[in-house]
């Protein structure tokens, strides 16, 4: 009984240590735990110890760090904490243990099932581009159109290609129309620019200063460009004519391959976004995703940190290399996880495992001496496979 009592009681004040990153995630968890009606009265405190990763605190950190530990009958450590934690519990004369190794895993931490992360919400618009459109006929641009939108596009944008006819751009556009999608046209060539603007286009890729006038001509809204590559003066002096005449614009200062210019161009989205804080601009993701004989997962989840930080508000996509085939979806996967992490002042880990393509987070929930257990307890024939740090196990009640 004075056991239980004591436990009762460790439970009503505890100290939490943290770091800087993770310390306003942490009021947030807790106070989201502490209201749930499952979870036993406490009462806590935070105290951030001047580390920025919480996983980097050491005990002998925290010795060195933490002066007192006040009323609290208890002091949770970071569950990526190292080393020997039993000195602590000598110090400070109260028991000192470890909690999860996410912060999303408090929930389950105090006995009750977590939260599901909320992916439904995302501030980056998707335009999923039919990069050969003038080769399909409408029947299969549709088809194309309405597995981008299951993918998540918001935009079926209709790539046109140089000195190659569209005949039929402007029964696509009004096709698509008629079926409620969103539609944008990307051309270099004015004459197919007009064409879709007249046709109900609602967006134009892409117009410079030099063919601004076409948006005079039509109410699409036009995605502006430099006119001569790299010269952001020259997309500055675009912009300005838009605002100056109440034009509604979105502006991409274009990103270039790996070695063709890439970092660059990251550059050039920075300055953009620091001198217009304000404007509407779009990033063109392709150049990457399909250029780099790399997972695309990994690619999206890189780029749309960068498009969440500079709040870049729509993205032009393409899935056309086998490898870039699911590009569209992980965009839509990679938008949803940046918007939630940036809303929650957290790292984007522990939202959703969508962008994993060969790890998992948690690969080994067995040890293989917990799998030589379960094996022994196996009194069927059906086999069974587990995959542990030593490799895979494939076992039945004879095996």
């Amino acid at each position: 009984m004075k056991s239980a009592a004591k436990d009762k009681k460790s439970a009503e004040n505890l100290l939490f240590l943290t770091g800087k990153l993770a310390e306003k995630s942490l009021h947030k968890i807790l106070a989201e735990v502490q209201s749930n009606p499952k979870t036993p009265p406490f009462k806590y405190r935070i105290q951030q110890i001047g580390v920025s990763v919480a996983a980097l605190m050491t005990p002998e950190l925290i010795a060195r760090r933490l002066k007192e530990t006040g009323d609290a009958d208890k002091v949770i450590l970071p569950g990526l904490c190292l080393g020997d934690i039993s000195q602590l519990e000598v110090q400070f004369g109260v028991p000192v243990e470890r909690g999860p190794n996410d912060l999303k895993d408090l929930p389950q931490y105090f006995g009750h099932a977590g939260v599901t992360p909320d992916l439904s919400r995302y501030d980056v618009q998707i335009f999923a581009e039919i990069v050969d459109a003038p080769f399909l006929n409408i029947g299969d641009i549709i088809k194309k159109a309405q597995q981008y939108q299951s993918q998540g596009a918001n935009v079926i944008d209709l790539g046109c290609l140089p000195a190659v006819p569209f005949l039929h751009l402007a029964d696509t556009v009004k096709a698509l129309k008629a079926l409620d999608f969103k539609v944008s046209v990307d051309s270099l060539n004015t004459d197919d620019l007009l064409t879709a603007g007249h046709a109900g286009a609602d967006f134009l890729l892409s117009l410079t200063e030099k063919t601004l006038w076409i948006a005079e001509e039509v109410a699409s809204t036009p995605i502006l460009i430099p006119a001569k590559p790299h010269s952001l003066p020259s997309l500055y002096r675009a912009i300005e004519i838009c605002l100056k005449a109440g034009k509604p614009f979105i502006a991409d200062a274009i990103l270039d391959p790996i070695h063709f210019g890439l970092t660059n161009s990251i550059v050039r989205y920075q300055k953009l976004r620091k001198k217009f804080p304000d404007i509407q601009m779009m990033m063109g993701i392709g150049n990457l995703t399909e250029l780099t004989d790399a997972d695309t997962t990994g690619i999206n989840a890189l780029l749309f940190g960068m498009i969440s930080e500079l709040n870049i508000n729509a993205v032009l996509a393409t899935s056309v290399s086998a490898h870039a085939v699911n590009a569209v979806a992980e965009a839509d996967i990679a938008r949803r996880i940046m918007h939630s992490a940036k809303n929650d002042d957290r790292l984007p880990r522990g939202y959703s495992n969508g962008l994993l393509g060969l790890h998992d987070r948690r690969p080994f929930t067995y040890s293989a001496e917990e799998v030589k257990e379960i094996a022994g307890m196996i009194k069927d024939p059906s086999f069974r496979i587990q995959v542990t740090e030593n490799g895979m196990h494939i076992y039945n009640r004879e095996h």
